[in-house]
């Protein structure tokens, strides 16, 4: 999320690829002939995005000629201000944002509940008259809370917001984040947590944004993981681990393999780039990772 930008802070550029199968039929590797990206073809099985807040030293009109060229339907984060931009490019403002008072002051504070209530009372038919669906939301931080309390102080305020987003057919999506490196104290830091939220809350109106970078620092078991709980995910981002760098071989996570079991649960909404680009060809970065993503 752009209101914090240590959350995303600075990672790299990338080889050019394209994953083929070995004469074994191995898995596909990361690497690929140079310049076979020039002509890329995505294959149209995933909603590619990407995070606005990771490329600020680009215009928002030089992001959406990128994304466009490169073939991305989305960029996630953006806000009412900058939603004629997207629109001008034909690009889908794949999650939404501007309601949120900040990470770490969310739903499971009942201190919060009226702003927090009032701005997305605002927000959400905005949203949808703007033609979007997902608008993101925050647990805050625990400051002491236990569990149980986050859940029911959590459930309570949500619930007095779905009937309106149930109306205008818009998904609240909270976001979760891990609470080991870059949102200390954070409290929607289990996928588990979130689902039992998603239960209580009782309505398709309310979902999770799983950040596969910040659910491998804090849980780790990515493919089951996404399998057990698909049904409370809308949206996913992705980051290289550890450092949230590119999503290349430099990193601990497979995501030709992780894109795979996303498709296999049926998902048929926005997967965005959240990582920090740290080559000086960040266009080039973020083409290769779409092209991993690309199963």
């Amino acid at each position: 999320m752009a209101t914090n930008q240590n959350r995303r802070a600075a990672v790299k550029g990338i080889l050019a690829g394209t994953a083929a199968l070995t004469a074994t039929g191995m898995l596909p590797s990361f690497e690929t002939k140079a310049g076979s990206l020039a002509n890329l073809k995505l294959k149209g099985n995933v909603n590619h995005a990407v995070c606005r807040w990771c490329y600020n030293d680009l215009s928002l009109e030089e992001l959406c000629k990128a994304a466009k060229e490169i073939g991305l339907k989305g960029i996630d984060l953006v806000g009412p201000a900058d939603w004629p931009v997207l629109q001008k490019h034909g690009i889908y403002s794949s999650m939404c944002n501007g309601a949120e008072i900040g990470l770490d002051k969310g739903w499971n504070n009942t201190t919060y509940h009226q702003a927090l209530i009032k701005n997305y009372t605002e927000m959400i038919p905005l949203v949808a008259k703007a033609g979007y669906k997902n608008l993101i939301c925050f647990s805050g931080n625990r400051n002491g809370m236990d569990d149980e309390t986050g859940l029911k102080n959590s459930a309570e305020g949500l619930r007095k917001m779905m009937s309106l987003a149930e109306k205008h057919k818009v998904t609240l999506v909270m976001e979760l984040l891990n609470s080991k490196i870059d949102h200390k104290d954070y409290m929607c830091d289990r996928t588990s947590w979130g689902a039992e939220l998603a239960k209580r809350i009782g309505s398709e109106n309310f979902k999770l944004l799983y950040d596969i970078y910040h659910m491998q620092i804090d849980e780790g078991d990515i493919i089951r993981n996404i399998r057990e709980y698909h049904p409370y995910i809308a949206h996913y981002h992705t980051a290289g681990v550890p450092g949230r760098n590119e999503i290349d071989e430099s990193q601990e996570l497979y995501y030709p393999a992780i894109i795979k079991a996303i498709l296999a649960t049926g998902f048929k909404g926005y997967v965005a780039q959240e990582f920090i680009p740290k080559q000086p060809d960040k266009i080039a970065s973020l083409r290769k990772s779409v092209q991993i993503c690309d199963v």
